[in-house]
């Protein structure tokens, strides 16, 4: 026999019951207090402050003294110099949001935000336009060396012969990259007469063609391209997109421009290639190290550089932080989450449609849990999601599910943002799967985990706005249970003396039963599910009665 105290299930080890936990899931993120750690545009601090959230802004904070400041605040807001490194993540102990008031993050380890469950999100369009911009004029200057003629011109020369330049019209721009930035200069590059080709592995083909974009394979894009310029993140598969063997395939003397992140263009392999002739020129926005401490781009004669301008303007600065702001600002008043680049699984679960979908996943987790926890540790989820109502939602109710196995484990502190995460590096194997077969049960999910070699299932639905449990382990309830208020579960074999023996004991240890949930009748033992007024102090007393035994509060 196994006597499972499954009580107070709360995450970080608190004992209130879990509808009064703070979830990112279920309640809008309390976010009091903001540290600004550089400069951004003064309506950042308004807006937050309009809307009762305290700011602080200290910049140019060493490692340290920011590890320190963070143990005061909720949020951060970081352009990009601040390195938001993994110590100074795990020194905040309630940090909730990191935003950054600019395009990508690279300068925050979003790993291990994730596993923290803080959220991080960006701007994506604030410095679209003035990134579009710079990205022309460095395509113009290079067309006609325009920075070099003004200091050639400024050192008392007069030189229009080694000026010489080329015209854009009836040039080739290869954009790789066509997400906002790859778009605007799309456009404007187009009214100089420039044919434009691309790449992206997300933009349909269709959707850039309908901005004049034809998009093709990088092999078949390099030989055609006088002109290329990059419009992507920095991550494995962009570094070093531009190499030697890159530049093998290019046309001789093709130009190259990068405002995106530096060390998407390998920069010893421009160098080379600079040298030999093969690259005719180049304008860098962006180095590996800002500044460069390696000077050797810079002073060349053919490359036009610039210290990280793309979003020097200041209408971009306003926007970013203005946008950083008001997002921040509706994430926590519930209204919804944009820019969120480790927490899409909330964009859906801030509609209210989905919270008591999100409920069910979390309540099944929690109920699968307690059940099991004297068999852990479990070694494999299947989560499986029926009907057209739920197409769009097997991954945050996948999340949400992950959240009520894990709580109260060793696993850290769940939610939305880092259960599958937490789940991984646990070695949890979780598969997510919806049924589009025809004639599925309409809004169903089912959730089977595997312990020691053994399988239980659970499965529930919402009814008229209350989650509910259908099924547990093949007990099919003849009534749908209510997933809510203090609940105790328990197999043992069915008895007309079962129900009047359990109810002399409840009363015995000074608990009422509120309800009383059999299933359909079967072979073997059953597992049955009591509404209590209040949690067992001991579930010992239950022994002569039951084979297994487990409690919650929901």
């Amino acid at each position: 026999m196994s006597i499972n105290l499954g009580r107070h299930r709360t995450s970080c080890r608190r004992s209130p019951r879990r509808s009064e936990r703070a979830r990112l899931e279920m309640a809008p993120v309390s976010v009091r207090s903001v540290l600004i750690s550089e400069s951004v545009d003064p309506c950042c601090r308004q807006i937050l402050e309009g809307h009762g959230i305290r700011v602080t802004e200290k910049a140019n904070l060493s490692r340290e003294e920011l590890m320190g400041e963070m143990k005061n605040h909720d949020g951060l807001v970081v352009r990009s110099a601040t390195k938001v490194t993994a110590d100074i993540i795990n020194a905040a102990g309630n940090l909730k949001i990191i935003g950054r008031a600019g395009t990508g993050v690279d300068n925050v380890d979003v790993d291990a935000a994730t596993k923290k469950g803080i959220i991080v999100m960006n701007t994506p369009s604030g410095n679209t336009i003035s990134a579009a911009e710079l990205t022309c004029a460095l395509l113009m200057s290079l067309s006609r060396h325009v920075p070099q003629a003004a200091m050639s011109m400024r050192a008392g020369n007069w030189d229009r012969k080694k000026f010489m330049g080329a015209e854009l019209y009836g040039k080739v721009l290869g954009i790789i990259g066509l997400g906002r930035i790859g778009k605007e200069v799309a456009t404007r590059m187009q009214s100089f007469g420039m044919k434009t080709i691309g790449y992206d592995p997300i933009t349909p083909p269709e959707v850039s063609a309908g901005w004049g974009v034809e998009q093709m394979s990088l092999e078949q894009l390099w030989p055609q391209c006088d002109y290329i310029t990059v419009h992507t993140p920095l991550m494995p598969s962009t570094a070093g997109l531009l190499g030697d063997a890159t530049f093998a395939k290019c046309k001789r003397g093709v130009k190259v421009v990068n405002c995106a992140r530096g060390g998407i263009i390998d920069e010893a392999a421009l160098f080379r290639a600079l040298e030999s002739g093969q690259c005719g020129g180049a304008g860098l926005d962006v180095f590996v190290e800002e500044p460069p401490k390696d000077r050797s781009l810079v002073n060349h004669p053919n490359v036009i550089s610039c210290p990280h301008l793309g979003a020097s303007t200041k209408e971009a600065q306003a926007r970013c932080g203005q946008d950083i702001a008001l997002q921040i600002v509706d994430m926590v008043k519930g209204k919804g989450l944009v820019g969120a680049v480790n927490a899409q699984v909330l964009v859906s679960a801030f509609s209210p449609e989905s919270h008591q979908w999100i409920k069910l996943g979390e309540a099944i987790g929690a109920v699968l849990q307690s059940c099991t926890i004297s068999k852990q540790p479990f070694s494999q989820v299947q989560i499986t999601t029926r009907g057209d109502c739920l197409k769009h939602s097997t991954g945050y109710i996948a999340s949400a599910v992950m959240v009520g196995l894990l709580t109260s484990g060793s696993s850290g502190c769940p939610n939305l943002v880092n259960a599958l995460a937490l789940a991984k590096e646990s070695g949890v194997k979780v598969n997510q799967h919806h049924d589009q077969s025809e004639g599925a049960v309409h809004g169903l999910c089912d959730v089977e985990i595997s312990v020691n070699g053994s399988s239980y299932k659970a499965s529930g639905s919402v009814q008229a706005g209350v989650p509910v449990l259908l099924e547990l382990s093949g007990n099919v309830f003849r009534q749908p249970v209510s997933l809510s208020g203090n609940l105790l579960f328990i197999r043992a074999s069915a008895s007309p003396q079962l129900l009047p023996s359990l109810t002399g004991l409840l009363a015995a240890a000074g608990v009422e039963m509120e309800s009383f949930s059999a299933p359909a009748a079967r072979a073997g033992d059953l597992w049955y599910c009591v509404g209590l007024s209040a949690l067992l102090q001991d579930l010992g007393a239950l022994k002569p009665l039951v084979k297994e035994a487990a409690q919650l509060a929901i």
